[in-house]
């Protein structure tokens, strides 16, 4: 694999993510001010990845009421959407099997559940309801383990496979918070179609979760998901770049990387403006896409682009 220099041609995937879909958006700048990246070589991205974050307990969704006669037992204690419940009765909850056994060997015994709230644990004392329709008692929830996505990798770095992808945090599409990463899974993924963005409607690429795991996460923050790679992950055709620094940014033509089908990025042509390196908020200039193959094939950014779109597992446990 050759060594090439960094121009501004390749700023785009050596060093950002993409965030969303429109024609014209924002992107983060890799670039760490408060180190020295003038030696930092990396491989740029743009290849697919599918993701499993299983969070470190069960994540409520939804109650089944919060109003009238039928509210929640577990809403009626306190517990609200975006909790993660991580223990019941003193047992470690590390699946939906084991909540639902220790409500049902409860049956109408008060049940104490410890759950996370904006990183703190809180308990909460749960009286169940019983349902005469299949004969138990319930406790009204709504609750998953985990979520799958489809992304796109920003970067890899070769000294020890960490990666940087997506260029946002995976958020509960119920909620809008951030999942914490209890275990999370990379895994190999074949894009196999592309529903086209309109103006209201932002699209999204489809893909089909190949057996093969290729890495972890590590970290699912603001700032995208990380983690490494297991060997052999790195296409052959990849070339080392050296990373820029944010005040190497210029205005004007330059190419992303990414995959509209399979899993082989191909190079779209954007134009850079608006930049803005003094903003904090990890938008530091946008970009507008110009290449027609790219506009014809998929209105222009779309979700699995760089943006990880949620499915999950929600089981209503009533």
């Amino acid at each position: 694999m050759q060594k090439s220099r960094l121009n501004i041609s390749l700023i785009s995937f050596a060093f950002i993510a993409i965030l969303f879909f429109v024609p014209l958006f924002s992107i983060t700048s890799y670039a760490n001010e408060n180190k020295d990246i003038s030696e930092i070589e990396l491989y740029p991205g743009g290849m697919p990845f599918g993701v499993k974050i299983s969070s470190p307990g069960l994540t409520i969704v939804k109650f089944s009421s919060t109003r009238g006669n039928n509210v929640s037992s577990a809403y009626l204690a306190g517990l609200r959407e975006g909790d993660i419940i991580i223990r019941i009765n003193g047992v470690l909850v590390n699946s939906i099997d084991t909540f639902i056994k220790e409500v049902d060997k409860s049956g109408a015994n008060p049940i104490e559940i410890i759950a996370i709230r904006n990183n703190k644990e809180i308990k909460f004392t749960v009286k169940p309801k019983y349902s005469s329709e299949d004969g138990k008692y319930k406790t009204g929830i709504w609750v998953k383990d985990s979520t799958t996505g489809i992304g796109t990798i920003t970067y890899i770095n070769p000294k020890d496979l960490s990666f940087g992808g997506l260029g946002h945090a995976i958020c509960d599409s119920s909620n809008g918070k951030v999942i914490p990463v209890g275990k999370g899974l990379v895994m190999n993924v074949n894009i196999n179609g592309v529903i086209k963005g309109e103006v209201g409607s932002a699209g999204e690429l489809r893909g089909t979760f190949l057996s093969k795991k290729i890495g972890t996460l590590t970290k699912n923050c603001t700032c995208g998901v990380f983690g490494y790679l297991s060997a052999n992950s790195i296409p052959q055709s990849c070339e080392l770049l050296k990373v820029a620094s944010k005040e190497d940014i210029k205005e004007g033509d330059a190419y992303i990387l990414s995959t509209l089908d399979g899993r082989t990025p191909k190079k779209y042509k954007v134009q850079i403006s608006s930049i803005d390196i003094s903003n904090s908020s990890a938008k530091n200039f946008k970009i507008k896409v110009t290449d027609t193959e790219l506009i014809n094939k998929s209105g222009g950014i779309v979700q699995g682009m760089g943006v990880c779109y949620n499915r999950d597992n929600t089981v209503k446990l009533e």
